[in-house]
């Protein structure tokens, strides 16, 4: 990327205005041999008596009003569903057309999340290939005790089929009581 000096259109813009001053006295011809607009030159000359030096620097281009902006209603919902359900464009887009009736492509989501750096998922939550989701798991030996002990230990594991969520428990015996 390269850094953009602020003042090298100025000091360019001041030449232009004493070349007029001490050589030629000619806004025309000035214009003629810098290859720029009497308007522009106007211009500049305007701000500089005005403003002095400071006149001659760049300005924003930006707009002072966008009319099709998104509705900052519209951008926190957005924000919500990326940020708590990780939803991508597409499944945002439907989203708010189903529930809010609301429509917006979603690349303009796309572009709405790109520009407020949250266009990448976080690493647990982005797509994976189907043999990387789930880890099948084989133990060594049957039974799997602990080693270095004659004792033998049998752990029980319950999983939650809605939840997921899961509870384990090790005994010392394996019977109907421990299993219960």
């Amino acid at each position: 990327m390269v850094n953009h000096d602020p003042t090298r259109n100025q000091k360019w813009r001041l030449g232009v205005l004493r070349h007029f001053e001490e050589v030629t006295h000619n806004v025309s011809k000035t214009c003629r041999y810098f290859g720029i607009n009497r308007n522009a030159y106007y211009k500049w000359r305007r701000r500089y008596i005005a403003l002095g030096e400071e006149g001659l620097l760049d300005r924003s281009r930006r707009p002072l009003h966008i009319p099709r902006a998104t509705n900052t209603g519209i951008l926190a919902e957005i924000i919500y569903l990326r940020q708590n359900y990780h939803f991508g464009p597409w499944k945002i887009m439907v989203y708010l057309e189903r529930y809010h009736d609301i429509h917006i492509s979603n690349s303009g989501i796309w572009r709405i999340l790109k520009k407020l750096q949250m266009s990448r998922l976080p690493v647990n939550q982005r797509y994976k290939r189907h043999q990387e989701r789930w880890k099948r798991y084989e133990k060594p030996m049957p039974g799997h005790r602990i080693q270095d002990t004659r004792k033998r230990y049998y752990q029980y594991t319950a999983i939650d089929d809605c939840t997921r969520l899961r509870v384990l428990k090790i005994y010392e015996k394996n019977n109907q009581k421990t299993a219960i």
